[in-house]
């Protein structure tokens, strides 16, 4: 009875200082298919906190996670709603939901600022199929969010979302060679760029 033995190569030592390999930045057009800019859930993890999390603590977890937006999941994993860094930073929300409950800020929760789901914008993920990058940024020209939601149906009729886009990834993905260009705070700054601009 024949036995291979295997013996392993041992490991290399560097012999210079290395380089990291990074994909490629995209290049994108105002002509490109506007899927390219969608963060798909069913490719990439969503960012969620529970609804009782703190907001100090779902503040870290956006820096952390480097995002700028948390979906915020109740005890059956639906999403009830939306957080952003604009929320968590600023006071207004936080003020009036400690004014409200009479709770101390350590006790404000994701649920109390967040944006419920019944106001959140969405489009779904067939419509947007069938834009480019300009026609979606065009047609969301007075749409002030800077996250926009995209949603499917899934095997049982029931609604989910499918991923999200972002103004400042169009901004970064389209907007490269445009000097100086102000951070996008919305889909209707993003719109002023591509309209105002040669891109």
């Amino acid at each position: 009875m024949n036995q291979v033995t295997f013996a392993p190569k041992p490991l290399i030592q560097l012999g210079a200082t290395p380089l990291l390999t990074m994909p490629a930045a995209r290049r994108l057009l105002p002509t490109s298919p506007a899927m390219t800019v969608l963060t798909d859930f069913s490719q990439v993890m969503p960012q969620s906190v529970d609804a009782d999390t703190p907001i100090d603590e779902a503040h870290l977890k956006m820096r952390y996670g480097g995002v700028r937006m948390l979906f915020v999941m109740d005890n059956k994993a639906h999403c009830i709603g939306v957080i952003t860094s604009k929320e968590v930073i600023g006071s207004r929300r936080i003020n009036l939901a400690m004014q409200q409950r009479n709770l101390s800020r350590e006790e404000i929760t994701a649920e109390m600022i967040m944006t419920p789901w019944h106001k959140l914008s969405a489009m779904p993920v067939s419509q947007l199929a069938s834009l480019t990058i300009e026609d979606l940024v065009l047609s969301m020209e007075a749409f002030t969010d800077q996250h926009l939601l995209i949603t499917e149906q899934n095997d049982h009729h029931e609604t989910r979302i499918r991923g999200i886009i972002s103004a400042t990834d169009i901004q970064s993905a389209v907007g490269k060679e445009i000097n100086p260009v102000p951070r996008a705070k919305s889909f209707a700054d993003i719109c002023h760029v591509i309209t105002g601009h040669d891109l």
